[in-house]
C-alpha cells in the first residue's frame, strides 16, 4: 500500500473552534512518492519500520498505524480481524507538514479493510480514521480535493491534473502546535473559486492569489523554512510554497523531467536535505 505525501498547495485558516480546532479551508493533493506499508497474516500481530527515517518512528501504541489497526478491530470485532504483520517502509520525514503518519495510517485502514474483507464503506472509514486525526479522512480519499471545516469536509476535484512537483526539507521538525499558537490571525476568507479550466498555468496563477496562513508562523520559528523556499526558486520553480505547518515545502514545476533536473540541482548544493521530484496524482 502507497502512503502518499499530502501537499496543501494552499491554505487558508478561517476561524477556530470552541474546542481548540481550526478551520481550514485547502487545496491538498497527493504525490506518487511516500511512505509504503506491507500488511499480511500473521500467527501474532507485528508492527516493525525500515527505511530512512525509521529511526524517529515510535513502535508502541502510540503510533498511528497501530492505532488505526486497533480503531478497525474494535470496530468490526475480534473474530473478524485475525493477527496481522504490518511493515512500514518510512520514506518521509517525521513532523513534516506532509501528513506522513496520517497517510501512514490511512493506508492501514485501506488496506486492513480489504485483507480482512470487512464490509465497510467509505464513509464509515473516514469517521473511524476521524477519531485517529483531522487528517485522516482525505488521506483516506488521497485524491485532489478541497477540505473545510478542521479537514473532514471534503470536495474532491474533478479534471484536476497531476503536477510535476519537487519536495524539499532542509532536515528540521517544526512543532504544529507551536505554529498554530504564533499565528497572528485566525480570520482569514476562504479560497478564492478554482479557475473552469484546469491545467498548470491557470493553477499557477490561481495558486499566485492564495496563501498557505501557517508559512510565516514557521518561518519565525524555523528560518530553514526561508532558505528551503530560497533553494527551489534558484532551482527554477514557477512557485514554491511551503506544505501544511512545515518544514516540507514544494515547488512547482511545468514538467517531470524539468523538476527531476532542479531535484539534482538541489540535492548538490545541499546534501543532507531530504529532496524527492515526483507528480501528484491526478482526479480519476
Amino acid at each position: 500500500m502507497l502512503a502518499p505525501a499530502k501537499i496543501n498547495l494552499a491554505l487558508h485558516v478561517t476561524g477556530r473552534r470552541a474546542d481548540g480546532y481550526h478551520l481550514l479551508d485547502s487545496l491538498a493533493v497527493f504525490t506518487r512518492f511516500g511512505d509504503r506499508l506491507q500488511i499480511e497474516p500473521a500467527e501474532r500481530d507485528a508492527f516493525s519500520v525500515s527505511g530512512p527515517f525509521a529511526s524517529g518512528v515510535s513502535l508502541d501504541d502510540d503510533n498511528l498505524v497501530v492505532k488505526a489497526r486497533e480503531a478497525l478491530r474494535r470496530e468490526a470485532g475480534a473474530a473478524r480481524t485475525p493477527p496481522v504483520a504490518i511493515r512500514l517502509e518510512k520514506n518521509l520525514p517525521i513532523a513534516s507538514g506532509v501528513g506522513g503518519g496520517s497517510s501512514d495510517a490511512a493506508a492501514a485502514l485501506n488496506g486492513l479493510a480489504r485483507l480482512w474483507a470487512l464490509d465497510i464503506d467509505e464513509a464509515e472509514l473516514a469517521r473511524i480514521g476521524l477519531t485517529l486525526g483531522a487528517d485522516l479522512p482525505m488521506c483516506l480519499k488521497a485524491k485532489p480535493l478541497i477540505a473545510r471545516g478542521i479537514g473532514d469536509e471534503l470536495s474532491p476535484l474533478a479534471g484536476f491534473p497531476a503536477l510535476a512537483l519537487v519536495l524539499v526539507n532542509p532536515g528540521v521538525a517544526v512543532s504544529t502546535p507551536e505554529v498554530f499558537k504564533a499565528l497572528s490571525r485566525r480570520d482569514s476568507e476562504a479560497l478564492p473559486p478554482l479557475p473552469s479550466r484546469l491545467d498548470f498555468h491557470t493553477i499557477w496563477n490561481w495558486l499566485e492569489t492564495t496563501r498557505n496562513d501557517l508559512e510565516p508562523a514557521a518561518r519565525s520559528i524555523q528560518p530553514a523554512v526561508d532558505e528551503t523556499l530560497k533553494a527551489l526558486k534558484r532551482a527554477g520553480a514557477a512557485f514554491a510554497r511551503m506544505s501544511g505547518s512545515g518544514a516540507t515545502c514544494f515547488g512547482l514545476f511545468e514538467t517531470g523531467n524539468v523538476a527531476k533536473r532542479a531535484a539534482i540541482d538541489i540535492r548538490g548544493r545541499h546534501p543532507g536535505w531530504f529532496v524527492a521530484a515526483t507528480r501528484s496524482m491526478e482526479a480519476d
